[in-house]
């Protein structure tokens, strides 16, 4: 895996779940992450376990709440004072509609929560980091779902092909935009262990390594490898892709 020494990354969404694995992988690896969350109290937790690495470096902490536009600026402002340098930006802040307070809203709020945080957030981030890297080159990674082009049915289902299906199309238009000197990729996790996981009924929890080829539910540190290769310069020939990390999504039976 590439060594990132000397690279200054920021991590959306890096105080807790996939983000906070993204972090610690990178910081593990050498690199100066931004860590970005709503919560001081996680945000400084999540400093004092990357400076208990070998490697680890913090280049800066951020609070911001990306769900409004102005939010997103905030974010953006703050970034450029303190990160002038910046050589990559992992946007992995979503919404959790499935666990807490979350998976109490309506179908229409929860809608409208996904669009505020998944989608416009990531595009108006996107977009303006985009142009604070392209000076220097640099590298964007944004997350997917891997079933978002096959559908699931039920609501969730409904809401998060629509939802990340449109971040993995974002994606493949912003590659193009910010060609040759920024790459842009998405990652499209399968079932990931992260909260709702560890509480899913029985029954979810058969479907999800059911439906793995390898047999087993997702771990964080999986999408979190995988976000580390595509901001090294082992991919630097990788740009516009969608990564599907799901042990192999698979919707019938094995062959013998």
């Amino acid at each position: 895996m590439g060594n990132l020494a000397g690279k200054t990354i920021l991590v959306t969404g890096s105080t807790s779940g996939i983000g906070r694995a993204v972090a610690q992988e990178l910081a593990a690896a050498g690199a100066a992450v931004a860590i970005h969350g709503r919560r001081a109290n996680a945000a400084n937790e999540l400093v004092a376990e990357i400076g208990g690495l070998p490697r680890g470096s913090v280049a800066g902490t951020f609070l911001a709440d990306v769900a409004s536009p102005e939010g997103c600026q905030q974010l953006v402002e703050a970034v450029a004072r303190e990160c002038p340098t910046l050589d990559a930006v992992c946007l992995v802040a979503g919404a959790d509609t499935l666990t807490g307070a979350g998976a109490g809203l309506t179908f229409q709020e929860k809608l409208q929560l996904l669009y505020d945080i998944d989608i416009r957030s990531t595009l108006l981030l996107g977009r303006a980091f985009g142009q604070q890297l392209s000076a220097r080159g640099g590298s964007i990674v944004t997350i997917g779902w891997d079933q978002a082009d096959l559908g699931m049915a039920g609501d969730s289902g409904e809401l998060f092909a629509t939802v990340k299906g449109a971040v993995m199309a974002f994606t493949k238009s912003l590659a193009k935009s910010l060609a040759p000197t920024v790459r842009v990729n998405c990652v499209a996790p399968g079932w990931i262990k992260t909260a709702w996981g560890h509480q899913a009924s029985r029954e979810w929890q058969e479907r999800a390594i059911g439906e793995s080829l390898v047999g087993r539910w997702g771990e964080p540190e999986d999408i979190a490898a995988a976000v580390h290769w595509l901001v090294s310069p082992q991919a630097s020939f990788v740009t516009g892709q969608v990564l599907n990390i799901n042990g192999g999504f698979r919707t019938g039976p094995i062959g013998r």
